[in-house]
């Protein structure tokens, strides 16, 4: 991942908070994430943590503020090929056969997170920047195929809504059931569905 971009946005003492924090609801959880916790995570004080933020919410958004510029990072690698091949890419990253345990732990808080956006509006916002972002890449993918004449004359951004859609459900579901064999049969049907829609047939 090119770390280029986050390491200049952001201090030291920003990103240590944030990654603590992470750390902290692996291990607790959203409902026992506290300061406290997180300043013990670090070894320091509350009173470090809280120069850099005057909340648990603020700091919170802050780690999704966090999220996303290390997504928009991480995910320029994903697109940098061919339209064919980085929307490939991009499906194989979304919904993996595997999942190792620090991505698995990663979907999890993120889970977490995204079931308070109905109480913080400010939550909602970050992941619909998440999802719009994402929705986004698919849909300048989709539109470079069809320029370049790799895929067919489709309404992208519908197309686009619907990959990002089937794949959030996948993982959404991967994580809070007992279903091995489901993101396999997912991925299936999904590259069906973009056959379907984008490839070129005669």
């Amino acid at each position: 991942m090119n770390t280029d971009s986050i390491e200049q946005k952001w201090s030291d003492g920003e990103r240590e908070i944030v990654r603590a924090t992470y750390r902290v609801m692996v291990e607790h959880g959203y409902s026992n994430l506290s300061i406290s916790k997180i300043a013990d995570e670090l070894g320091k004080t509350k009173a470090s943590v809280y120069y850099h933020y005057d909340s648990k919410e603020e700091l919170l958004v802050s780690f999704l503020d966090f999220v996303v510029d290390w997504f928009k990072n991480d995910i320029a690698e994903e697109i940098s090929e061919s339209p064919e091949t980085a929307l490939s890419n991009l499906v194989e990253s979304l919904i993996p056969l595997e999942l190792d345990d620090e991505t698995f732990h990663g979907q999890v808080v993120l889970l977490e997170l995204r079931s308070q956006t109905r109480r913080s509006e400010e939550f909602r916002e970050r992941f619909t920047e998440i999802n719009d972002l994402l929705v986004g890449i698919v849909r300048d993918i989709i539109e470079r195929g069809v320029e370049t004449g790799a895929f067919r004359d489709v309404e992208a951004p519908r197309v686009a809504e619907h990959i990002v859609a089937t794949a959030n459900g996948a993982r959404i579901d991967r994580v809070t059931t007992d279903r091995p064999a489901a993101p396999a049969a997912v991925r299936v049907s999904l590259s069906s569905y973009i056959d379907s829609e984008l490839r070129q047939h005669d």
